[in-house]
């Protein structure tokens, strides 16, 4: 499996992470990717940018060394009910929202609600993508979500950087819910979650787990940059189908 998309990288504007995205994007060039999301967190983040910085990503080039920028966000699950730490008004103009639950944004609660939250972000129509379900800081109902992303065909992250952490409830978590996602046959995308160049494109881990649990190529989004981008395409329909209604 060829992979030429990484759609969950970090700047030097998230705060705690330290490379600019011309570095990133010529690391993605250097592994043969063709596609690069640039999706710094969100304000609600500690150090994160100020929503000026999200407003003014139209600047950026289209192409770096030769690889499709998409400039975008990982937006940040404010409440119980999915809320994201980005006005409508700011996403509805990204090439990219991937959404995820992160600790000092989210306020916790029980399974139940932390699952709500999460599939409630799932169903925003502003939402292209969530991130790292397997991460340990609040539980969730995995099944549930996986059952959800093949009902709903919003891909859910297999996440390399949560592989990779050391911390075996991780790891356990993120394999249990690769078992489900082949089980629902859910969109499947592999993040390397970079907070550095040397990270971008690295999938090891995730690759691995796929394979091990039996996901199906098909599911994978990272092999095609065109498959990546008609379902972009498709989700901004169903936005202003949202906005029409």
């Amino acid at each position: 499996m060829e992979m030429l998309v990484d759609l969950h990288t970090h700047t030097i504007s998230s705060g705690h992470a330290y490379s600019t995205i011309s570095e990133n994007a010529l690391a993605a060039s250097r592994k043969g990717l063709k596609l690069l999301g640039m999706t710094d967190h969100g304000p609600s983040m500690l150090g994160a940018p100020s929503l000026y910085h999200f407003g003014n990503l139209s600047i950026l080039p289209q192409e770096l060394y030769g690889v499709a920028i998409l400039p975008g966000v990982e937006a940040n699950i404010i409440s119980h009910e999915g809320e994201l730490d980005i006005p409508a008004n700011y996403l509805v103009r990204m090439k990219l929202v991937l959404a995820g639950l992160h600790e000092f944004c989210y306020p916790g609660g029980t399974v139940e609600q932390n699952t709500q939250a999460y599939i409630k972000a799932m169903e925003n129509p502003f939402t292209d993508m969530m991130v790292h379900p397997g991460r340990p800081e609040f539980e969730l109902d995995l099944e549930k979500i996986a059952h959800k992303s093949a009902q709903l065909n919003v891909p859910v992250e297999i996440n390399n950087s949560s592989l990779s952490s050391g911390k075996k409830i991780t790891q356990e978590n993120c394999h249990r819910f690769a078992r489900y996602m082949a089980k629902y046959k859910g969109p499947v995308i592999l993040g390397s979650d970079a907070h550095y160049w040397d990270r971008v494109g690295v999938f090891d881990r995730s690759l691995e787990l796929i394979r091990d649990v039996g996901i199906k190529d098909d599911q994978v989004f990272n092999t095609s940059p065109d498959r990546v981008l008609d379902y972009l395409v498709m989700r901004r329909k169903k936005r202003f189908n949202t906005q029409s209604a």
